[in-house]
């Protein structure tokens, strides 16, 4: 996300974690160029929530820096408020479901790597205990009866 206003992103150490709040409202102002009540705005807004201090007071991490940059950058390109927070909710949805998408590839990947590596398959015996067949084969049989049922319908 590229800022119009000049102010330079904020540093990222090595090992930071950028969801960790450590900005008060006036320096996430000065990064960001807006007003510190823009940001009390968008945050009564739902647009970008801070986290708080046992103070009330409003703490903003690098990430929360970021999105107020995009609310910023999208307000200027003339979005409304509420068309920025349909974005950004359709943005995190969009992320949730490659999150997903990642983890059933990485889950049939597994799966795969397992039938063809002559992994062992369970299955429901003939008395119902479970037995263990190769992939692709059935368990065996339960004998057939030679037994007859006649069956009589009521007279």
């Amino acid at each position: 996300m590229s800022s119009t206003n000049g102010a330079r992103p904020a540093a990222r150490r090595p090992g930071q974690d950028p969801t960790r709040p450590v900005y008060v409202i006036s320096v996430a102002a000065e990064l960001t160029g807006l007003h510190p009540q823009t940001l009390r705005q968008y945050d009564r807004l739902g647009l970008v929530s801070p986290s708080r201090t046992r103070g009330g007071g409003r703490r903003y991490s690098t990430r929360d820096v970021q999105l107020l940059r995009e609310v910023q950058r999208l307000s200027q390109e003339g979005v409304s408020l509420a068309g920025i927070q349909r974005i950004m909710d359709l943005e995190n949805h969009v992320a949730a479901l490659q999150s997903r998408v990642e983890d059933l590839a990485a889950e049939l990947s597994a799966a795969r790597a397992a039938l063809s590596s002559g992994a062992r398959v369970f299955a429901v015996g003939p008395r119902g205990e479970v037995v263990t067949v190769r992939p692709g084969r059935r368990p065996p049989r339960a004998p057939s009866s030679q037994a007859l049922v006649v069956w009589r319908p009521d007279r």
